[in-house]
């Protein structure tokens, strides 16, 4: 099936991913991924952001200035999203309606480095393609890392459908899962 290309073979079974702590920014690359997937997504409309939880690109993570210039950006939004609640009152709220509508309003100076958490069911076909394009040296960090390891756990639980995957080491430490065989 995979030397031959006929793909719509592999979509006949499917695999679920629970990713947890992801940021929004990655959140976001992967629901572009549509087309042979079900995706479902933390809302932000039910949840009041009073600690942040965010990863740090590597770029900003080993200089100085920068990571104290990003952790000051995140703590003045969670101090603004603490200060909206206050001035609101929502904690005294009895109206669900309206609790929903003012933390809709609040999540709008909610960074996109924001974590949260994103379930996705991938038919095989789709996970294969996925994997390849995410793991790509061209993609976003956070991708490479997140789909660095969805392939590990693929080609593990799954070795045959992944046998003609190669792992090509990349020069920032990552690398980039590459199929022989191509779709046609």
């Amino acid at each position: 099936i995979l030397s031959s290309g006929h793909g719509s073979v592999l979509e006949h079974s499917s695999c679920t991913f629970a990713f947890e702590n992801c940021s929004r920014v990655c959140s976001h690359e992967m629901v572009r991924h549509r087309a042979g997937t079900a995706i479902s997504e933390r809302s932000l409309r039910f949840v009041r952001l009073n600690h942040i939880k965010f990863w740090i690109p590597p770029e900003i993570e080993h200089n100085d200035d920068a990571r104290e210039l990003f952790i000051e950006v995140i703590e003045k939004c969670e101090d603004a999203q603490k200060k909206l609640a206050e001035i609101f009152d929502i904690a005294n709220l009895s109206d669900f309606s309206a609790k929903k509508i003012l933390t809709s309003a609040f999540r709008r100076i909610a960074p996109d480095g924001l974590a949260t958490g994103i379930v996705m069911t991938f038919n095989m076909r789709a996970l294969r393609h996925v994997i390849e394009m995410r793991t790509s040296k061209h993609s976003e960090i956070e991708i490479r890392k997140v789909f660095g390891m969805v392939f590990d756990i693929a080609s593990q639980k799954w070795p045959f459908l992944f046998q003609d995957f190669e792992k090509v080491d990349t020069e920032d430490g990552l690398f980039e899962a590459k199929p022989k065989y191509h779709k046609v």
